[in-house]
């Protein structure tokens, strides 16, 4: 993929530590608030996650953030640019195969004021009744094309294929492609 593996482990430190400074106790409070701790039987439409999204194009709300500090800001927006090269270099190599013209699938993603392209910023906590709460419900992605980035060390992303759910391992440095329906 051409990313620098020095970004990516930066991007996944930065983004641990933002998590334990900003967004930890704010899950706790709300897994709290909820009484999902002490929850005595399955709960099948909650999605165990804590997010925020930042947005790149059209419009980057980066700034907006108050909690993202200088450093993360900096390198998300370095990390951002290489996986927008990344998504359009892919982009095209889909062109090419489905015998399309360069820049094709591109330019039916651009609106008026150009493409959306934002990073959603996932952190799975542990959860306190696993055998209850199951983390993400199924689910398709809506975009076009999806890069995920990966923990290399917790296991959870699954592909249902033939109506079986198939374990994706988690690879270092690995950025894991994923068409999403728009572009399906």
């Amino acid at each position: 993929h051409g990313i620098s593996h020095e970004l990516m482990d930066t991007v996944e430190r930065l983004t641990k530590e933002h998590y334990r400074k900003c967004m930890e106790q704010r899950f706790k409070e709300m897994v709290a608030s909820k009484g999902l701790d002490v929850v005595q039987s399955e709960i099948k439409d909650l999605d165990w996650e804590s997010t925020f999204f930042l947005r790149h194009l059209p419009v980057s709300n980066m700034s907006e953030n108050p909690d993202l500090d200088d450093d993360y800001r900096k390198v998300m927006k370095e990390f951002a640019a290489e996986l927008e090269k990344l998504a359009e270099h892919l982009l095209d190599l889909l062109c090419e195969n489905l015998g399309l013209e360069k820049g094709y699938i591109k330019s039916v993603f651009y609106g008026s004021k150009g493409p959306n392209f934002g990073t959603k910023v996932s952190n799975y906590p542990p959860c306190p009744k696993p055998d209850l709460i199951k983390g993400l419900r199924a689910h398709t992605d809506a975009g076009g094309i999806i890069l995920l980035f990966q923990d290399d060390k917790v296991s959870g992303l699954q592909l249902l294929k033939d109506d079986q759910w198939i374990d994706v391992p988690p690879m270092r440095h690995s950025i894991v492609i994923n068409l999403g329906d728009q572009l399906e």
